[in-house]
């Protein structure tokens, strides 16, 4: 058969429908049996970037392989923001990609370019996949696929890429003859038991414990095992913003979204706790607020990570240590605990509960806001709207994404995919694209900044064309709204490219969406806002929301940091959120002794 044929059968016997992608002469032989292949759906996009993206929401979503397809040279660097994504929050996909034939590449050579288009794209990649093949010789086709998607998919996912010369795709083959891949069998950590056993002893002696869960979890399989050890164990609940969509904002072990731009709630149950269990979170920078001393500093330490590296980077002490996947460590609870619950700590319970009354993200004076749309009004109004089996897609940084994360509020059954590690503009269009598809059509709703949704607008030419029910949302605050943030901060007000008196303009949302046939509103104001809201997700198709803000409103609560003589950035403790607190407040609810003040900014 031929080669790029096997090649095909292979991505459809993985278990993936779809294959993202954009046809070029380096690739035309893999693009002809794409077209030809009976299981397969190929999704043409308009910029490569958006197939990566489409394929890194894809795989957030089912939890195997997203797919994308590329050419030679261009095709394959303009796909490389959305590996890099893919890679920095562990999402298994497969790249593809057509090279030049055989006798036109000039590795080993000296030369830098032999056959037209041609780059080495395996050796810019390699840094940000855990995989990367060219794959020179037919008789290596079967070995290097199974590798690559045994490779993205165990273990840590991440991305994976295949390169294939022109004539190695049109090669004829013998699949019967071709050599395998035998992956390394994955041991289970001969001392689980025990660090299992010391880590319930651990959480048994506190009178504060508390959960901390992330996205290692969805990564094994396991949220549905995850959510019997919470009602198990009865410990309050935090989780990234990677897990926001494991347990549901009525959950009664539910607290919160810690982090630099959190929730005080969560912050305070945080900082406050005396056990923490750490499963599958990395604790980025954002999640220790940039210093792992002050991170949950009175607690005990219990940390589980399938990554020894993402273990050994931590600067505090960790009781218990676990590299182990944490479906295996949720299992081994499990199996630990039985079926009787532990004992709840009502009283931390009951403290954990205010907290949650006592600071809500959503401040009855953002409802008063007048001349524009409050987007914390927004982010509410559009939580009370959606429906159990929605889609959320925040935007890629900045206030579309931070304050969906801050102040969504997640109904059992909704789905939420974002862009923690890299948060890339442009994430939003194509990311809805991948997260529509394999669900199977469910409705999708992106909130996006202005900014970053013109990063990509060419794909809503491919939400029209596929007429996916892609709900869009996007903010207009004039610009750059966080890198005018950073310029006023920091820099005296000297604006920058970051609104229309410094530089930068933006077409009109909505007038472009328009012109891609997607109908569109635009609001200004809170009495608008409801009606919008209700019409665009009552029209069949996609529709876009142009939300008219206030360019300078600013996220909160949210850490701050000020800058030392020698330039070092100094940042607030996390349960020291801007705006601040009065002093006596603050210490009321640590209750643990003083916070430390060294970082804060006054």
């Amino acid at each position: 058969m031929k080669l790029s044929d096997y090649v095909m059968d292979a991505i459809a016997a993985a278990g993936v429908r779809h294959v993202f992608m954009l046809p070029g002469g380096g690739s035309m032989h893999l693009v002809d049996s794409l077209g030809r292949n009976p299981d397969l759906d190929y999704v043409c996009n308009l910029h490569e970037q958006g197939c990566a993206i489409a394929a890194d929401a894809y795989g957030q979503y089912t939890n195997n392989l997203g797919v994308a397809m590329v050419t030679t040279g261009p095709g394959g660097t303009n796909a490389l923001t959305g590996v890099a994504a893919a890679w920095l929050d562990s999402t298994p996909t497969l790249f593809l990609s057509g090279q030049v034939k055989r006798a036109d590449l000039s590795t080993g050579t000296g030369v830098r370019q032999t056959g037209f288009q041609e780059v080495d794209l395996v050796s810019m990649v390699r840094s940000i996949t855990k995989f990367a093949t060219l794959v020179e010789d037919p008789g290596q086709i079967r070995r290097a696929m199974e590798e690559a998607i045994s490779t993205a998919t165990s273990g840590r996912p991440g991305p994976v890429w295949v390169d294939i010369p022109l004539d190695v795709q049109a090669a004829d083959i013998d699949p019967e003859a071709l050599i395998g891949y035998e992956p390394a069998p994955c041991e289970v950590p001969a001392e689980l038991e025990r660090d299992v056993a010391a880590s319930l002893a651990t959480l048994e002696q506190a009178e504060r414990p508390i959960i901390l869960v992330g996205n290692g979890v969805r990564l094994a399989d396991a949220v549905k095992p995850f959510r019997q050890l919470v009602d198990l164990l009865g410990i309050p609940v935090l989780t990234t913003w990677k897990a926001a969509d494991f347990l549901p904002e009525s959950h009664p072990l539910y607290v919160g979204r810690p982090g630099s731009i959190g929730q005080r709630a969560a912050n305070f149950a945080q900082q406050t706790s005396d056990a923490i269990l750490i499963l599958g979170a990395r604790l980025d920078a954002g999640q220790t607020g940039y210093n792992h001393e002050n991170f949950a500093r009175h607690a005990r330490k219990i940390m589980v990570d399938v990554d020894p590296c993402e273990l050994a980077k931590m600067r505090f002490d960790i009781d218990v240590e676990i590299e182990c996947d944490a479906g295996e460590v949720i299992a081994e609870f499990l199996r630990q605990l039985g079926e009787t619950p532990c004992e709840q700590r009502s009283g931390w319970l009951e403290q954990c509960a205010y907290w949650r009354k006592a600071y809500p993200v959503v401040l009855p004076e953002f409802h008063e806001r007048t001349g524009a749309v409050d987007l914390y009004v927004l982010i509410d109004r559009l939580a009370k709207s959606t429906n159990a089996d929605d889609i959320i897609v925040p935007g890629s940084s900045g206030a579309c994404s931070e304050v969906v994360m801050q102040a969504f509020q997640v109904t059992e059954g909704q789905r939420i995919l974002n862009s923690q590690g890299l948060g890339a503009m442009g994430f939003g269009i194509a990311a809805a694209i991948g997260a529509c598809l394999a669900s199977g059509g469910r409705r999708t709703i992106t909130v996006d900044g202005d900014g970053g949704f013109h990063m990509n607008t060419q794909e809503l030419e491919t939400v029209r064309r596929l007429d996916l029910p892609i709900k869009f949302f996007v903010l207009n605050n004039q610009g750059y709204g966080s890198i005018r943030a950073t310029q006023r901060n920091h820099f005296d007000s000297r604006f920058v490219a970051s609104d229309d008196s410094s530089g930068l303009t933006l077409p009109g949302t909505a007038r472009l969406a328009e012109a891609f046939g997607i109908t569109s509103w635009i609001v200004d104001d809170h009495d608008q806002l409801e009606k919008a809201i209700d019409e665009a997700f009552g029209h069949p198709g996609p529709a876009l929301v142009e939300v008219i803000l206030d360019r300078d409103q600013a996220t909160s609560p949210r850490l701050t940091s000020r800058q030392l003589p020698d330039g070092t950035m100094v940042s607030s403790p996390l349960e020291d959120l801007w705006p601040f607190l009065d002093r006596d407040e603050l210490e009321r609810n640590m209750g643990v002794g003083s916070t430390p003040d060294a970082g804060r900014a006054d």
